[in-house]
């Protein structure tokens, strides 16, 4: 094949990228291209957005790297439905080489471009990276797709070999990168002249790119081994902080998933083994949201009519539910464009079960403001916290903000950072200030209801009303 054009999407990395080594493998001359879509970028609700920074950072890293191989990489601002197609067509190249998307949006616009590539004779060849198995690689007995977690994991086991977490080895066929064509725009366009302005990636810590995950990777390596006993605490450094870069693409789930597995089976590997399944997790997560397309607007079981009020929404979004734990957590998103895992399921139970609002007004508020934000794993993890979900959280099964609160935050160390005016409290009574006297709330200078409000439901009351709202819609008909 005399050239081929390779296109770069959630995938922004220059080393063990599958669509990269087939293109080089099988081309004499390899383009590269990264489109900012227009049709994505446009329907952004907010111009500070720290996911577009990160794409924008990950973009001249690898054109950078690129460059550093003798090879370019185009960058062009357009609707991706129509760039692809006409750059392909402008170089002359016989296939467009891509990594498979399997969110419902992305699965139309290739299906619109590989049509697009067809009417000029150019083919358009994908293949798996973002996932280790997908589609229908682990399925039960009876060949259908699982539905429940523990079956589908131990299958996902059993079917793991080498070679599926076998590296592509790029540095071996770089040679046929193609340099810069004249005329073919590779410089890339400013945050600004997009419309986006620059947030405060640096002062959060975050280093996209490949860089950044590299280096956090690094970090995790030396920290796995404590994975399982410290990632439920929001004050520690417990988890991998990996999931933004998983995302985009900027390290290797294969990496990942062979260095998770390989330790997960030597002694002291328990850790490994919880991240492990955590990686399984996101697998199952993109494997529904393949099979079952219609999750993405719709409940996975049947869905259920939530009472919840507008106001309450709103509170839970601006961190003001007068419950420290919940909003702590949505101030840590609202500030950081992150939320600690075990904080992610805090507050969706308590939006779904507390407060009785729709989960997808959830689900869409993190989609909105998630910097690690992926369409499977978000979805799933709101249909599993609202209990309409594949393997989901039994309805029965509510949790109690203060319990949890004083389980995995007990010093009230994570409280004390995201709501200052609640510093002054002990550690007792930090996760249920409204219960202390209007004395000592005078005396530690945190009034409830001036300082800080008061909770806008009771707990115990909202369970009972979530119990018989799920167990009315159990009842059969």
């Amino acid at each position: 094949m005399p050239s081929a054009l390779v296109w770069f999407r959630r995938d922004l990395r220059d080393f063990d990228h599958a669509a990269l080594y087939h293109a080089l493998k099988d081309a004499q001359f390899v383009h590269c291209v990264f489109i900012f879509d227009r049709e994505i970028l446009d329907a952004l609700p907010r111009r500070e957005d720290r996911r577009v920074e990160f794409i924008h950072d990950s973009v001249v890293e690898l054109a950078a790297n690129l460059a550093a191989r003798g090879g370019a990489l185009i960058v062009r601002h357009a609707n991706a439905r129509d760039a692809i197609p006409q750059l392909a067509a402008e170089l002359r190249v016989a296939a467009v080489y891509a990594n498979h998307d399997y969110e419902p949006a992305a699965r139309d616009r290739d299906a619109h471009v590989a049509d697009r590539l067809a009417e000029r004779h150019i083919a358009f060849r994908t293949t798996k990276d973002h996932v280790v198995f997908e589609r229908d690689e682990v399925l039960s007995l009876a060949g259908k797709p699982f539905s429940v977690f523990t079956p589908y994991k131990n299958a996902w086991l059993k079917a793991l070999t080498p070679f599926h977490v076998k590296s592509y080895p790029v540095d071996a066929y770089a040679g046929a990168l193609a340099p810069p064509v004249s005329g073919t725009a590779t410089q890339i366009p400013p945050l600004e002249a997009m419309g986006f302005t620059r947030t405060h990636l640096a002062e959060l810590g975050v280093t996209p790119g490949m860089t950044g995950g590299a280096a956090l990777l690094k970090d995790f390596r030396q920290r796995i081994d404590r994975y399982r006993e410290a990632r439920d605490f929001p004050a520690r450094k417990g988890p991998s902080y990996l999931s933004v870069h998983l995302r985009f693409g900027t390290v290797s789930i294969r990496e990942l998933a062979a260095f998770a597995r390989q330790r997960s089976l030597e002694p002291g590997g328990e850790g490994a083994a919880a991240w492990l399944s955590e990686l399984i997790w996101r697998d199952f997560y993109s494997q529904i949201l393949w099979h079952h397309p219609r999750v993405a607007t719709a409940a996975f079981k049947a869905d259920l009519h939530f009472p919840g009020e507008p106001r309450h929404f709103t509170a839970w979004c601006e961190g003001r539910t007068g419950y420290p734990i919940v909003d702590a957590a949505m101030r840590q998103l609202n500030t950081t464009g992150y939320m600690h895992n075990r904080l992610r399921m805090i507050v969706a139970s308590f939006l779904v079960k507390d407060l009785l609002v729709d989960w997808r007004l959830g689900e869409k508020y993190f989609a909105e403001r998630l910097i690690d934000f992926d369409l499977a794993s978000n979805n799933g993890g709101w249909q599993w916290a609202a209990s309409i979900g594949c393997d989901a959280q039994p309805y029965f099964r509510i949790f109690n903000p203060v319990a949890q609160s004083e389980k995995f935050d007990a010093d009230g160390k994570f409280i004390r950072r995201y709501l200052p005016e609640l510093a002054s409290l002990d550690a007792k009574s930090i996760h249920a200030p409204w219960r202390l006297s209007a004395a000592l709330q005078q005396a530690a200078g945190m009034v409830i209801g001036r300082d800080y409000p008061a909770p806008i439901v009771d707990h115990a009351t909202a369970r009972a009303a979530a119990l018989a709202l799920f167990g009315r819609a159990r009842r059969p008909r």
